[in-house]
Protein backbone atom coordinates (compact mmCIF):
# COMPACT_ATOMS: atom_id res chain seq x y z
CA UNK A 1 0.00 0.00 0.00
CA UNK A 2 1.46 3.44 -0.93
CA UNK A 3 1.85 6.20 1.27
CA UNK A 4 -0.66 8.09 -0.42
CA UNK A 5 -3.39 5.53 -0.39
CA UNK A 6 -2.91 5.00 3.50
CA UNK A 7 -3.08 8.72 3.90
CA UNK A 8 -6.08 8.76 2.49
CA UNK A 9 -7.33 5.83 4.25
CA UNK A 10 -6.83 7.56 7.92
CA UNK A 11 -7.93 10.63 6.92
CA UNK A 12 -11.36 8.39 6.05
CA UNK A 13 -11.48 6.70 9.35
CA UNK A 14 -10.51 9.69 11.12
CA UNK A 15 -13.88 11.12 9.40
CA UNK A 16 -15.96 8.62 9.77
CA UNK A 17 -15.36 8.74 13.69
CA UNK A 18 -15.83 12.14 14.41
CA UNK A 19 -19.72 11.12 15.62
CA UNK A 20 -18.35 9.20 17.91
CA UNK A 21 -15.41 10.42 19.21
CA UNK A 22 -18.27 13.78 19.70
CA UNK A 23 -20.72 10.98 21.59
CA UNK A 24 -17.87 9.60 23.75
CA UNK A 25 -16.62 13.26 24.50
CA UNK A 26 -19.99 14.87 25.77
CA UNK A 27 -20.13 11.29 27.99
CA UNK A 28 -16.65 12.61 29.87
CA UNK A 29 -17.52 16.57 29.50
CA UNK A 30 -21.10 16.39 30.19
CA UNK A 31 -20.61 20.05 27.90
CA UNK A 32 -21.11 20.78 24.51
CA UNK A 33 -18.34 23.36 23.82
CA UNK A 34 -15.97 21.32 25.81
CA UNK A 35 -16.86 18.21 24.09
CA UNK A 36 -16.25 20.04 20.45
CA UNK A 37 -12.73 21.52 21.90
CA UNK A 38 -12.06 17.71 22.95
CA UNK A 39 -12.51 15.76 19.66
CA UNK A 40 -10.37 18.86 17.51
CA UNK A 41 -8.01 17.65 20.18
CA UNK A 42 -7.92 14.49 19.68
CA UNK A 43 -7.95 15.22 15.91
CA UNK A 44 -4.95 17.14 15.91
CA UNK A 45 -3.28 14.36 17.95
CA UNK A 46 -4.37 11.94 16.11
CA UNK A 47 -3.33 13.60 12.67
CA UNK A 48 0.16 14.71 14.35
CA UNK A 49 0.66 11.48 15.89
CA UNK A 50 -0.29 9.79 12.12
CA UNK A 51 3.00 8.07 11.43
CA UNK A 52 2.95 6.42 15.01
CA UNK A 53 -0.38 4.08 14.03
CA UNK A 54 -0.02 0.93 12.56
CA UNK A 55 -2.35 0.11 9.32
CA UNK A 56 -4.50 -2.89 10.01
CA UNK A 57 -4.59 -2.38 13.95
CA UNK A 58 -7.72 -1.01 15.75
CA UNK A 59 -8.01 2.75 14.92
CA UNK A 60 -11.06 3.18 16.95
CA UNK A 61 -9.53 1.75 19.67
CA UNK A 62 -6.11 4.13 18.76
CA UNK A 63 -8.33 7.39 18.50
CA UNK A 64 -10.67 6.60 21.57
CA UNK A 65 -7.56 6.18 24.37
CA UNK A 66 -5.92 9.45 22.17
CA UNK A 67 -9.10 11.29 23.95
CA UNK A 68 -9.01 9.24 26.78
CA UNK A 69 -5.86 10.44 27.46
CA UNK A 70 -6.28 13.78 26.61
CA UNK A 71 -9.10 14.47 28.41
CA UNK A 72 -7.53 12.86 31.37
CA UNK A 73 -3.97 15.34 30.75
CA UNK A 74 -6.60 18.36 30.77
CA UNK A 75 -8.06 17.79 34.17
CA UNK A 76 -4.69 17.36 35.08
CA UNK A 77 -3.53 20.77 33.91
CA UNK A 78 -6.51 22.59 35.31
CA UNK A 79 -6.55 20.95 38.77
CA UNK A 80 -7.52 23.39 41.59
CA UNK A 81 -4.63 24.05 43.71
CA UNK A 82 -4.40 26.14 47.22
CA UNK A 83 -1.81 27.34 49.39
CA UNK A 84 -0.49 26.17 51.90
CA UNK A 85 -0.29 29.23 53.83
CA UNK A 86 -3.67 30.43 52.40
CA UNK A 87 -6.93 30.91 54.61
CA UNK A 88 -8.33 27.74 52.61
CA UNK A 89 -6.07 25.26 53.83
CA UNK A 90 -6.00 26.37 57.42
CA UNK A 91 -9.58 25.71 57.11
CA UNK A 92 -9.14 22.13 55.88
CA UNK A 93 -5.91 21.13 58.39
CA UNK A 94 -7.43 19.43 61.55
CA UNK A 95 -4.68 18.37 64.37
CA UNK A 96 -3.47 14.73 64.68
CA UNK A 97 -5.75 13.08 66.96
CA UNK A 98 -3.52 10.21 66.85
CA UNK A 99 -1.99 10.56 70.07
CA UNK A 100 -4.99 11.07 71.98
CA UNK A 101 -5.81 7.58 70.86
CA UNK A 102 -2.65 5.82 71.76
CA UNK A 103 -3.03 7.97 75.33
CA UNK A 104 -6.23 6.48 76.12
CA UNK A 105 -5.40 3.01 75.00
CA UNK A 106 -2.40 2.96 77.60
CA UNK A 107 -4.85 4.49 79.81
CA UNK A 108 -7.31 1.95 79.88
CA UNK A 109 -4.58 -0.86 79.71
CA UNK A 110 -2.93 0.61 82.89
CA UNK A 111 -6.37 0.96 84.31
CA UNK A 112 -6.86 -3.03 84.06
CA UNK A 113 -3.64 -3.85 86.14
CA UNK A 114 -5.17 -2.16 88.78
CA UNK A 115 -7.10 -3.95 91.90
CA UNK A 116 -10.67 -4.35 91.66
CA UNK A 117 -11.07 -2.45 94.90
CA UNK A 118 -9.08 0.33 93.60
CA UNK A 119 -10.73 0.71 90.06
CA UNK A 120 -14.28 0.40 92.02
CA UNK A 121 -13.06 3.20 94.22
CA UNK A 122 -11.40 5.58 92.08
CA UNK A 123 -14.43 5.08 89.15
CA UNK A 124 -17.24 5.78 91.54
CA UNK A 125 -15.06 9.27 93.17
CA UNK A 126 -13.65 10.11 89.87
CA UNK A 127 -16.28 9.36 86.97
CA UNK A 128 -19.69 9.00 89.12
CA UNK A 129 -18.61 11.73 91.69
CA UNK A 130 -18.99 10.04 95.16
CA UNK A 131 -17.94 11.32 97.99
CA UNK A 132 -15.51 8.61 100.27
CA UNK A 133 -18.55 8.20 102.67
CA UNK A 134 -20.96 7.24 99.87
CA UNK A 135 -18.39 4.70 98.08
CA UNK A 136 -17.69 3.16 101.40
CA UNK A 137 -21.74 2.52 102.14
CA UNK A 138 -21.97 1.06 98.85
CA UNK A 139 -19.19 -1.38 99.13
CA UNK A 140 -19.60 -2.08 102.96
CA UNK A 141 -15.98 -0.66 103.84
CA UNK A 142 -14.52 2.30 106.38
CA UNK A 143 -14.04 5.41 105.00
CA UNK A 144 -10.12 5.13 105.26
CA UNK A 145 -10.13 2.40 103.33
CA UNK A 146 -11.78 4.34 100.57
CA UNK A 147 -9.41 6.99 100.64
CA UNK A 148 -6.76 4.44 100.71
CA UNK A 149 -7.75 2.08 97.74
CA UNK A 150 -7.89 5.58 95.55
CA UNK A 151 -4.30 6.81 96.51
CA UNK A 152 -2.89 4.05 95.81
CA UNK A 153 -4.94 3.43 91.93
CA UNK A 154 -3.82 7.18 91.58
CA UNK A 155 0.24 6.28 92.39
CA UNK A 156 -0.41 3.38 90.37
CA UNK A 157 -1.74 4.83 87.52
CA UNK A 158 1.00 7.86 87.77
CA UNK A 159 3.60 5.18 87.71
CA UNK A 160 2.39 2.90 84.41
CA UNK A 161 1.72 5.99 82.82
CA UNK A 162 4.77 8.09 83.83
CA UNK A 163 2.21 10.64 84.47
CA UNK A 164 4.70 13.30 83.75
CA UNK A 165 4.98 12.51 80.19
CA UNK A 166 1.03 12.08 79.98
CA UNK A 167 0.07 15.52 80.97
CA UNK A 168 2.62 17.27 78.89
CA UNK A 169 1.37 16.01 76.16
CA UNK A 170 -2.72 15.97 77.06
CA UNK A 171 -5.12 17.05 79.26
CA UNK A 172 -7.57 13.93 78.47
CA UNK A 173 -6.45 11.45 80.94
CA UNK A 174 -5.59 14.16 83.81
CA UNK A 175 -9.30 14.62 84.77
CA UNK A 176 -8.35 11.08 85.99
CA UNK A 177 -6.15 12.00 88.81
CA UNK A 178 -7.48 15.05 89.98
CA UNK A 179 -7.92 15.21 93.32
CA UNK A 180 -11.29 13.76 95.25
Amino acid sequence: MSTITAKAGFDLDLKSILPQLRVYALSLTRNGDRADELVQQTAVKALAGRASFRAGSNFSGWIFRIQRNEFISELRRNRPTVELESPAARSVFEPPRQQEGLIFRELISAFGKLTRGGREALLQAQIEGCSHEQIAARGGISVGTVKSRISRARSTLAQLLDLSAVVATSRAPAAVFAAA
